[in-house]
């Protein structure tokens, strides 16, 4: 730390080792209670906690302003040094900046962070019911930034004229003087490519706010999603040094639909909560970077919603690197508390866009509270300060009440229309969305997006019964057809990714949420393949059949109608020594949606067929063919029997101190999954590593998850056993 701190300029330290917590030493993040994976009392830590770090002073911090930068503090945190309160952060989910210059002395030094963790009813989200957890700790990153007494503060960048052939960019930087040392100097403003080479600079005398410009920049490129360059603006002033990335990208959302550079793009995503089993919010930035890549490479979405709340920063910049655009929203779920609550709220505004304005991958604020009802006063003042902030981004408001007052830009709608109108006696026919102007109330098409559907309306378990699991499939398959089949919507945005744990008011009774595409391990159930399968060929063949094939699954047994989740442009099924069948995808049901499901059923068989297929339980494939060529197959056998225990992690090789996923899935004959072999295995764990959860893990749907944190440099031995199985090990190196 020393050495760090010492160098000339701005040093950034991690400050997340040697926390004191009840009576034991723990490294941020660091969630305050881990909670059983199901079935536990949620008020576990609704209570007051208390964080101690005790620390020496550098002597090289000596003239400098030194500031802890707590990356979030769930939820109403105050910070004081050596007895004296230094900082006081009612938002659980953006940073707490506490200047330290003035109460640093020789010798030890004693940091308190005082955390209540109880759903306090002054400060958003609480005061009502919220389906969704909020973990106490501090459980985000730590830093010390040790710069210079007058050091670059924030800075905004904007390119407004990005499509054309000579680009701008203009800067508008703020300059901080705390100990008022006097702003002097010049301010110099560098724009660098990807691999850091100068592509301009522009200096401008020093003030508290400078605003510096490029013109005439020729030969850049668009943030596009398949191709999302990035740039960095680098401020210099005296020996400090302040960096940011951007893009070049235009972002719009009209009453004909989205359109992204110019060009439209029909949006396809799912909303994410920040949570995981056990560590509940407390991820490092490696695991919010792989969800991010989940969202991005495995579900092949172009857009993610931050459901509901500013998230971690490495997800954010893992969104800007790989090209997913990202909906952000204020933190809250459809209660509006009192006047103080609201003052509250309207600043989690200016902190979330702040924070995250640089981020080409944003293409929206949220700045209502999730489904709540209007209130005039109090989102006119939301959406007012966002466009003071943020003029070059467009506002909208999540609700589900129709008719609406829309002060946004655009109209944001959670349409559940799906499953709402269902009910015997209704008069409405299933359908997947409604008609935008009957969901407004206006007399015109208006900038409009659908941000959840189906979620709650069917939630699905990873091990029910196949036929809920197609069902789940063809609710999320009927809406993004809907969507695509409407240019006046921009797209649509599903509930959910992942499952997650909430409160005993919602979910299950097991205090989960079953509402993903993906269990809370990031495990994909078959609905995650409805996604994958819009992605285009060219990305990778997807070829999924809706089955566990065992003909007792079915009502009324059988395997018809079988739907295969595919980008194919048809499929071969050969099921025992029947003639194989060839079909393509369902464009007549699908008509809209870029590659429909295949359906097999009644239509492909003659009435003699229809009475073998099925009858006797056969061994089958499927095949997947693109330009006529065999591009995937799956293998399914008649009578499968515990095989394989496979144990995957995400990598071999973790960083000291992030996290790695480990899989353990239990496979029959042909490499499938048996999703009701539910025995528990169990695991040892050798080496530099921490296991987040219990050592005894029950299979789900035939699979079960867990996190290694690793704590040192080396190798970390895993051996997972199962009384079906025996025994497997792997090893994964952690490197410093």
């Amino acid at each position: 730390m020393k050495d760090a701190a010492s160098r000339a300029g701005r040093a950034i330290l991690d400050f997340c080792d040697g926390w004191s917590f009840e009576g034991e030493t723990v490294r941020l993040p660091h969630t305050a209670v881990e909670l059983p994976f199901n079935y536990f009392d949620e008020t576990a830590y609704q209570r007051a906690f208390t964080y101690e770090k005790r620390f020496d002073a550098d002597p090289a911090w000596a003239g400098r302003e030194v500031t802890l930068r707590l990356g979030a503090a769930m939820a109403d945190a105050k910070v004081s040094l050596n007895g004296s309160e230094i900082a006081r952060h009612r938002d659980g989910y953006t940073p707490i900046l506490a200047r330290m210059t003035e109460h640093l002395k020789d010798g030890e030094n004693v940091l308190t962070v005082e955390i209540d963790g109880s759903e306090n009813p002054e400060i958003p989200p609480f005061g009502g019911q919220i389906d969704y957890l909020t973990y106490a700790g501090l459980y985000r990153e730590a830093e010390l930034i040790v710069a210079p007494k007058v050091h670059v503060a924030n800075a905004k960048v904007e390119t407004p004229d990005a499509l054309a052939e000579a680009k701008r960019v203009t800067v508008r930087a703020e300059i901080a003087d705390p100990s008022g040392a006097g702003i002097e100097g010049i301010l110099t403003a560098t724009l660098l490519d990807a691999d850091g080479a100068e592509i301009a600079a522009v200096e401008a005398p020093a003030a508290d706010r400078v605003d510096l410009a490029f013109a005439d920049l020729r030969g850049l490129s668009l943030w596009e999603p398949d191709s999302p360059f990035l740039y960095t603006l680098r401020l210099t002033l005296g020996d400090d040094v302040w960096e940011t990335r951007f893009g070049f990208r235009t972002a719009e959302f009209t009453p004909e639909g989205f359109r992204l550079n110019g060009r439209p793009l029909k949006i396809r995503g799912l909303n994410r909560h920040q949570s995981w089993p056990h560590a509940g919010y407390a991820m490092g930035a490696a695991q919010q970077r792989r969800d991010a890549d989940i969202l991005k490479d495995v579900l092949r979405l172009n857009l993610v919603r931050t459901s509901h709340y500013p998230q971690h920063p490495a997800f954010l910049d893992r969104c800007d690197e790989i090209g997913l655009l990202v909906f952000e929203e204020i933190p809250g779920w459809q209660h509006i508390g009192g006047e103080g609550w609201k003052a509250e709220s309207v600043e989690n505004v200016r902190r979330m866009i702040r924070r995250d304005w640089n981020h080409p991958s944003i293409v929206i604020w949220g700045v209502r509270i999730n489904e709540s009802r209007d209130d005039h006063d109090f989102y006119a003042e939301t959406n007012r300060v966002a466009r003071e902030l943020d003029p070059t981004r467009q506002t909208g408001g999540v609700r589900y009440i129709t008719e609406s007052e829309m002060l946004e830009d655009v109209y944001t709608m959670n349409d559940f229309v799906l499953g709402e109108f269902e009910n015997p006696g209704s008069n409405r026919p299933r359908m997947g969305l409604r008609d935008q102007q009957e969901v407004t109330g206006l007399d015109r098409k208006v900038p409009y997006l659908v941000t959840e559907y189906n979620g709650h309306m069917y939630p699905t378990k990873s091990f029910d019964q196949e036929q809920r699991q197609a069902e789940h499939v063809l609710r999320h398959l009927e809406v993004m057809d809907a969507a695509h089949g409407d240019d006046a919507v921009s797209g649509c945005i599903g509930w959910c990714a992942f499952d997650y744990n909430t409160h005993k008011d919602f979910g299950s009774g097991d205090r989960i949420c079953h509402h993903g595409v993906m269990d809370m391990f990031r495990e994909p159930k078959f609905a995650a393949h409805a996604y994958a399968s819009q992605g285009d060929i060219a990305g990778g063949a997807v070829l999924e059949p809706v089955t566990f094939w065992a003909r007792g699954e079915r009502n009324i047994g059988g395997v018809l109608p079988l739907v295969i989740l595919t980008n194919c442009d048809e499929v071969e099924l050969r099921y025992g020594n029947n003639p194989p069948k060839r079909v393509g995808p369902d464009h007549a049901r699908f008509p809209h949606l870029p590659h429909p499901p295949v359906i097999v059923d009644h239509r492909h068989f003659t009435a003699e067929e229809l009475g073998r297929w099925g009858m006797t339980w056969e061994s089958a494939e499927v095949i997947g063919y693109s330009g006529g060529q065999e591009v995937a197959r799956r293998r399914y056998v008649a009578d499968p029997l515990p095989t394989t225990l496979e144990v995957a992690p995400d990598s071999g090789t973790v960083r000291v101190h992030d996290e790695v996923r480990v899989m353990i899935r239990a496979l029959d004959q042909a490499g499938n999954r048996l999703p009701f072999l539910a025995e528990s295995a169990t695991v040892e764990l050798d080496g530099p590593a921490r296991l987040i959860g219990p050592a005894t893990l029950p299979l789900r749907g035939g699979v079960a998850g867990l996190w290694l944190r690793a704590t040192g440099p080396g190798e970390i031995t895993l051996r997972v056993s199962h009384p079906r199985f025996g025994g497997e090990t792997i090893r994964v190196r952690a490197e410093a």
